[in-house]
């Protein structure tokens, strides 16, 4: 799927991914005061559920996503919440006026968006985006269809733990990786949990020799 069809989605309304309730595991990290609070970026927002959730839950959010038509849709929706949503690429570099750069946060959140990258140095770019996003000791939290469970021809784009880490490890430090499932969804199509966050210093290089 190219990214470009990512409005035709909204437009003709196959979006199997909308659920309209808020991640389960988003839910139970906030409910038990893993995620405290502060201010959060959510990438590929779509139409704002999660978004909504968080500021309901007294988070200041900035939620942004590539289809214009999810953005309308998430703004329509969001009467009441003080949420900021916008237009925007993650891969695109930012301007000044961006809402990438509106941080820092201290929490990025997606759902099922870097899992729709490929290419290693496409998934490398959107974890430094990130990164650049978060301030110090902030954590991304996203939710990533893995390559467990049993085989399918359809639902979230399927990641290896190795590719996650090789795109992360190099600009944030790894919390949890861990195997769950996207719940809400008719299949329960298994899934990572990660958690990572923005490091005070760089990681040290491997102590492998030879």
């Amino acid at each position: 799927m190219t990214r470009p069809s990512w409005e035709d989605h909204y437009q003709s309304d196959r979006l199997p991914w909308d659920t309209g309730v808020p991640d389960p595991a988003l839910v139970e990290l906030v409910d038990q005061g893993v995620l405290p609070g502060g201010r959060a970026l959510e990438l590929g927002c779509g139409t704002g559920t999660n978004s909504r959730f968080l500021a309901a839950s007294g988070w200041q959010v900035v939620a942004v996503d590539l289809a214009p038509t999810a953005i309308a849709r998430a703004r329509a929706g969001s009467e009441g919440h003080d949420i900021h949503f916008a237009n925007a690429d993650i891969l695109a570099e930012p301007g000044a006026d961006s809402p990438l750069q509106a941080g820092p946060f201290d929490l990025v959140f997606d759902r099922g968006c870097f899992h729709c990258f490929e290419a290693p140095a496409d998934q490398a770019l959107f974890a430094r985006r990130v990164a650049g996003a978060l301030r110090v000791g902030g954590e991304w939290v996203s939710l990533i269809g893995s390559t467990e469970g049993p085989a399918r021809d359809f639902g979230p784009p399927r990641r290896s733990a190795r590719e996650v880490l090789a795109a992360v490890e190099p600009v944030l430090a790894v919390v949890e990786l861990r195997a769950l499932a996207f719940r809400d969804l008719p299949d329960a199509a298994a899934a990572w949990l990660g958690r990572f966050r923005r490091r005070e210093m760089p990681a040290q290089p491997s102590s492998r020799r030879g």
